[in-house]
């Protein structure tokens, strides 16, 4: 409790003290004290006072004089009057025994919601609701709106409270409180434990919850935002120091898990709890959840106390009235029999809730069971003001963890288009083949069902998935492509379904899959018939629907994917010598589209050569070059064994090898070898030219693998970097 706060309860509690009860009150006002004081034993006043502190108790806490005088209830218990609300104008003021009330009263009578107060005009009207009881004021049961006037006691059970207007006055001293009720002495009476409680006009049980526990203080806010003006305001810069540090290594954590043991560790060294526990909802809410939501993230220990679960009373009410609170379970013994708390021996417990504007991610839990040293007001104003500052660290978490996988689906996104402006826009073909084609993968498009594209090496498979998706009706989603047969089984998992931080050696924090790209798009894998058998398992299961885990992770992922596949191997014979699993063969074989190879579609090859003639002029900004007739002779008579990417590499060779004039020679035509027939007749060719044909069909042979055809060569490999760029000769595709 603050300074402030302990000395109006010094003032209403010490019962000998000769000032009028209206200096403390206009002292609270003035230094921006708010809500009810809490009963605290009596004590001497911590400075002395005189006349000339008298303050006009008329006063706003700014100091200025408000244009309307304030109202008060004094809360009275037994024989003394002991706490002051002050009646805020356009705000209902509740009273009842349920906690979530502004004004609690601790009566068995009482109902959970037993009335309230509110401002009509200028004047103020009490207003009955519903209680079992029934409400009393100055004696009399109220049947309708009461309008008060000042002096006017309101009697619930055994407890009055005075309204007035000039808290300076005294307020009636009346006699014991059941002998004034007068005719409705006989409605109030104490409930029968052993007999079953009954229900008030709202439905709510009208008993004492055994689950309650005693709440002392309940604040939206903390005192941090105003410490100029504050009378500790010393003690509240060194806690200021402490958020800082806090707030400091809060901003270096990376995940969510770190960030809550960090918060946890940091609150356990500040203020005297010895439990301490982070619960998170699955996804932030803007509405009032459940606890049952609530998951334990992270939890701390300073004892060997076991962690269990606040009562969901609390959690409730900081959940529903995105509120701090500091609750008293000491020698309780309803909650060591049936609450929770009770197995840990707490004796005070706060719940603050992780809120940011409308939204809140879940709770803050702190016990202490130290009866020497509890939790007060000052350790629920610092919990909530770290709350606050976690509810941001975990925004930001979520902010940094969607631009990751943003930014991985730009990158990947990227990537693909390069690889589109490198394949083309179209299929480029007019045989009957590739009509065919295209009129099966607009038949294919708008469907959601899975296709498998069958064709050699190079025949433009993933021009075909592409065209799949555009057709789609995820044309706007994401297009992401995965080659099965370029990874280990390990690292092919890790990038189908992504990994979490410290799954395995090297994984320095979360990865989103290529699943997880492709949400609500079209995934393409090509060579799916590479997948080891563990990863055809799992990739059947995420094709008919099921969610699945990142590798090292817990969380279920569930996507919506579109899965285009790929592949040149005999996926038959893969089944039947139980490398590749039927359930998934059968799967994948819903749509079948299958890419002849370019030898059996020759008439297609001068149109695709003119193709990567003008985008090749376009890449390197030059006038586009012609074919000869002898060069398309060449090119017509080859096989074609890599196809269609053979045929890009060879013109784009063709392109850099020959003359600065319009046409592409016979001479200038590169051809493996491999897709040629033998020739046994001479051919009148310069032994620089033999020697460079030979060395750009070796490297075609090696996929251009310079240190293996430098081996077959017989020569050093720089050689074969001197003789390259005496050639002008760059790798195909490479600018």
């Amino acid at each position: 409790m603050s300074l402030r706060g302990t000395l109006v309860c010094h003032a209403l509690a010490c019962t000998t003290n000769p000032l009028p009860l209206a200096f403390y009150v206009a002292y609270a006002e003035n230094t921006g004290f708010d809500g009810p004081s809490e009963p605290v034993p009596p004590r001497s006043i911590p400075f002395p006072l005189t006349a000339s502190h008298r303050m006009d108790s008329e006063r706003s806490r700014d100091g200025k004089t408000s244009g309307e005088r304030a109202v008060y209830l004094v809360l009275r218990e037994g024989n003394s009057w002991r706490d002051v609300f002050r009646l805020t104008p356009g705000q209902v003021t509740t009273l009842g025994r349920a906690p979530t009330n502004r004004i609690v009263i601790r009566d068995d009578v009482c109902s959970r919601n037993h009335c309230e107060i509110f401002q009509t005009g200028l004047g103020w009207t009490l207003r009955d609701l519903g209680s079992r009881n029934g409400t009393v004021v100055n004696g009399k049961r109220i049947i309708s709106d009461w309008e008060m006037d000042e002096g006017d006691i309101v009697q619930i059970g055994k407890t009055q409270l005075g309204f007035t207007r000039d808290i300076s006055k005294p307020l009636p001293q009346f006699g014991n409180a059941e002998s004034t009720v007068g005719d409705t002495a006989t409605d109030i009476a104490t409930i029968n434990p052993d007999e079953p409680p009954s229900a008030d006009s709202s439905g709510e049980i009208d008993a004492v919850d055994a689950r309650e526990p005693d709440i002392l203080h309940r604040t939206r806010e903390t005192r941090y935002n105003a410490i100029d003006g504050a009378p500790d305001r010393e003690n509240m810069v060194e806690d200021l120091r402490k958020l800082y540090r806090l707030a400091i290594d809060m901003g270096a954590c990376k995940d969510c898990k770190s960030l809550c043991d960090t918060v946890l560790t940091g609150l356990l060294d500040a203020v005297s709890a010895d439990i301490g526990a982070i619960l998170l909802l699955p996804v932030k809410a803007t509405t009032n959840p459940s606890p049952d939501r609530l998951q334990v993230v992270a939890y701390r220990l300073k004892s060997n106390q076991p962690y269990e679960r606040v009562s969901d009373t609390l959690s409730r009410i900081a959940l529903v009235n995105r509120e701090a609170i500091l609750a008293n379970v000491c020698d309780d013994h309803r909650l060591s029999t049936r609450d929770s708390l009770g197995l840990m021996q707490a004796r005070t417990v706060i719940c603050a809730p992780i809120r940011r504007q409308d939204a809140i991610h879940g709770l803050v839990h702190l016990y202490s069971t130290n009866t020497d040293n509890p939790l007060d007001r000052s350790d629920l104003e610092f919990t909530l003001a770290v709350a606050d500052q976690l509810a941001l660290a975990l925004d930001n978490l979520q902010e940094r963890e969607s631009l990751q996988v943003g930014l991985a689906r730009i990158e990947d996104e990227n990537l693909n288009l390069r690889r589109q402006l490198e394949l083309g826009d179209r299929i480029v073909g007019d045989s009957p083949s590739v009509q065919k084609l295209r009129q099966t993968i607009a038949r294919v498009a708008p469907t959601s069902a899975t296709a498998l594209i069958r064709g050699e090496s190079g025949v433009g498979k993933e021009l075909v998935a592409r065209a799949i998706h555009n057709g789609s009706d995820r044309a706007d989603g994401p297009f992401v492509c995965m080659n099965c047969a370029a990874l280990s089984e390990s690292l092919l998992e890790s990038e189908l379904f992504g990994h979490e931080k410290g799954s395995f050696t090297g994984a320095v924090g979360r990865k989103i899959g290529k699943f997880e790209q492709a949400h609500r798009g079209t995934l393409f894998l090509d060579e799916v018939g590479e997948m080891s058998q563990s990863i055809q398992a799992k990739f059947l299961r995420v094709l008919e629907g099921h969610p699945f885990e990142r590798v090292g992770g817990g969380t279920p992922v569930l996507v919506d994917v579109r899965v285009v596949a790929a592949t040149n191997r005999d996926l038959e014979h893969a089944v039947t010598d139980s490398t590749f699993r039927r359930d998934l063969y059968f799967r994948l074989h819903v749509l079948e589209l299958v890419v002849d190879p370019l030898r059996k579609r020759k008439s297609d090859i001068p149109l695709l050569a003119n193709h990567f003639l003008e985008r090749f002029a376009r890449k390197t900004n030059k006038p586009p070059k012609r074919l000869s007739r002898e060069s398309l002779d060449a090119l017509l008579a080859y096989d074609w064994p890599g196809n269609i990417r053979e045929l890009q590499n060879v013109v784009e060779r063709a392109c850099i090898l020959s003359n600065d004039g319009e046409w592409i020679d016979e001479q200038d035509i590169q051809l493996s070898t491999l897709g040629r027939p033998q020739e046994t007749g001479y051919r009148e060719v310069t032994l620089d030219l033999l020697e460079q044909q030979h060395i750009l069909a070796t490297l075609e042979k090696t996929h251009w693998n310079k240190s293996r055809a430098a081996q077959i060569l017989g020569i050093e490999r720089s050689t074969l970097d001197r003789k390259l760029k005496r050639y002008n000769v760059d790798r195909p595709g490479e600018e």
